[in-house]
């Protein structure tokens, strides 16, 4: 387990803006995936942790021994926090060749054992075979590995990476989740995932935090999180949104349903508990959710009229950029069938539709 109530400053200067880091978190056993754009503070919370940044003030414990105490003016060196850090760019020693590098990571070990601790952590994340040769002689994944490993060999009771899986190729990207689930099983230690991706979050995270100018503004499950953002702030984070400024027209609680006016058009949606009539809010709905055909005729309920600007190809479907910043996905087949066709009607669905 642990707790940290982090507060970090950095004043403006010629080149650069004033930042603000304050935060609160508590991790127990399991993966935290730590979500955000570039400059949120991310990475900044790792080293924060792990000592190698002090904060200005706050406390950080781990298993109830404190790290670090602002008040009481406690700091523990990097090097007795027990904390593996596994870096953006893996901080490999190059001269070293792997089992030195994570030989050097087991100096707390006693000398008879050392050799085979150092031998069964190579065996155990697969990089036996190559654990004579120098970081630049490997491949990506397997410095990536050699990176867990030294920073797994030591007994953290912490394990902290950034951004792990970045510049790997998809079957390195599977293999890295592997190996992290199987420490997770193994270990049963706290791990702090740094990411921007949010497959990542679904594919390893028990926990999803997410943060933006140096503060914490949603966390929960994953699929909570993207499925219900907290604000508007939050869904345009993840960019997979459409959100559309309307005007409430109508709420009927006894008939369960609203009015929104967006544009010329008026959309039909469920009651939203605790909004007002005439209160402008941002409609939110995933791409995958609408509906979308071919213009033809006089429009039904729900749909607007809309013009086609450009088709996407994604490995599953095509992503249809519409005018009025809409976006739909449908099959491939689908779209093949009325490729050339420029004029759209999107269908908004009662039961998508939510307001932030």
């Amino acid at each position: 387990m642990i707790r940290a109530r982090i507060r970090k400053n950095f004043a403006a200067g010629p080149e650069s803006s004033a930042f603000s880091l304050d935060i609160q978190l508590e991790l127990g056993a399991g993966i935290t995936v730590l979500f955000g754009p570039s400059g949120a503070g991310k990475t900044l919370i790792l080293d924060c942790i792990a000592g190698f940044v002090q904060p200005d003030e706050g406390r950080i414990l781990l298993d109830d021994a404190i790290l670090f105490d602002g008040a009481a003016h406690v700091n523990i060196p990097p090097r007795e926090r027990r904390c593996g850090y596994v870096f953006q760019n893996y901080a490999l020693f190059p001269h070293m060749s792997l089992r030195g590098n994570v030989d050097f990571a087991a100096k707390s070990i006693p000398r008879l054992e050392r050799h085979r601790s150092v031998t069964e952590m190579l065996e155990r994340f697969h990089i036996a075979e190559v654990a004579g040769r120098r970081p630049h002689e490997v491949s990506g994944g397997q410095k990536q590995r050699c990176s867990i490993a030294r920073a797994m060999i030591g007994g953290p009771k912490l394990l902290l990476l950034d951004e792990p899986a970045r510049g790997l190729d998809a079957p390195l990207r599977v293999e890295l989740y592997t190996v992290l689930r199987q420490i997770r099983a193994e270990f049963g230690i706290p791990i702090l995932v740094v990411t921007h991706d949010l497959e990542e979050c679904f594919a390893l995270g028990e926990e999803m935090l997410v943060l933006r100018d140096g503060r914490l503004i949603q966390s929960g499950p994953p699929r909570k999180v993207i499925e219900q953002p907290a604000g508007i702030e939050v869904a345009r984070l993840f960019g997979i949104y459409n959100l559309l400024h309307v005007e409430i027209r109508v709420l009927d609680p006894g008939r369960n349903i609203s009015r929104l006016r967006y544009g010329e058009f008026e959309i039909t949606g469920p009651y939203f508990p605790g909004r007002f009539k005439g209160d402008r809010v941002w409609l939110c709905i995933h791409p995958g959710h609408l509906k979308v055909s071919p213009a033809d005729g006089k429009l039904g309920p729900n749909q607007v009229r809309v013009n086609l600007l450009r088709a996407v190809e994604k490995p599953q479907a095509v992503r249809l950029e519409f005018s009025g910043d809409l976006a739909a996905e449908v099959p491939r087949s689908q779209f093949e069938r009325h490729k050339h066709n420029r004029d759209w009607v999107i269908e908004f669905p009662v039961e998508g539709l939510r307001v932030l």
